[in-house]
């Protein structure tokens, strides 16, 4: 049966990223020879110029198409003055180098950006869902309007927890997750807490699916490295497969 591979992962942290996770997890990417990898942010620690440098080659050398999320840590940490005045340009940087992820036959891929480069609370590394960000993909969702293939959005922190309801560091995250499901999308990716997880959520009757990588770093919060593998059948159906890194 055809399907779409694709490999998600999360938060490498390039400055405290675990060499030989990448270095597995690159190996599997050069046997299995996926039609993409996502990585949903935090590629960097400190969004320094040698850590994007450190990024920009270990990514440009998997040698397949890319999509890239901005996490709170790719935005300038010492340089106030460019976080607060040009946030994600070191990001777009690396993205216009190395991201190139085509149309696929198999899923339509749609960013939501939940960084923001600061916010009436602390800490700023939680995720804040902007009113325009929020309108951008569901405009590009509105144009998927009649596309039979899975809609999966792609951003860095969860929109919501296991229950709905129930504590949400992501301001605006369940009221986004809702308008997602109501436009049409059936799979979240995400990182930004080091682990994985896989949650459905029923929302207006729709099924809306959320996906979580690991981290790809020494900063581990209570899971080791891992990543994900998405196999989207010809049909629709999605199998996702964790893969954790046990090391030496």
């Amino acid at each position: 049966m055809s399907q779409t591979l694709l490999f998600h992962f999360s938060d490498p942290h390039f400055g405290i990223e675990d060499r030989d996770a990448l270095a597995w997890l690159a190996g599997a990417v050069a046997r299995e020879r996926p039609a993409g990898a996502i990585c949903t942010g935090d590629i960097t620690q400190r969004a320094k110029l040698r850590e994007y440098a450190a990024a920009r080659a270990w990514l440009a050398g998997l040698g397949v198409p890319l999509a890239l999320e901005p996490g709170n840590h790719d935005m300038p940490y010492y340089d106030l003055v460019e976080r607060f005045r040009t946030p994600f340009a070191r990001f777009e940087a690396l993205a216009g180098e190395v991201a190139s992820m085509p149309s696929l036959p198999g899923v339509a891929l749609v960013s939501l950006r939940t960084t923001v480069p600061a916010q009436w609370r602390w800490p700023w590394s939680d995720g804040v869902i902007r009113e325009e960000a929020l309108a951008e993909t569901l405009a590009a969702l509105g144009r998927l309007e009649g596309d039979r293939r899975p809609k999966l959005v792609t951003c860095h922190h969860p929109l919501a927890g296991r229950e709905l309801g129930g504590r949400n560091p992501t301001i605006g995250g369940e009221a986004a997750l809702m308008a997602l499901a109501t436009a049409g999308a059936e799979i979240v990716l995400s990182g930004h807490i080091h682990k994985p997880f896989d949650i459905t959520h029923e929302i207006a009757g729709r099924k809306v699916r959320m996906i979580g990588a690991g981290t790809m770093s020494h900063r581990l919060r209570g899971a080791g490295p891992s990543y994900n593998v998405l196999r989207f059948a010809a049909g629709g159906g999605l199998e996702v497969e964790a893969r954790s890194f046990a090391g030496d």
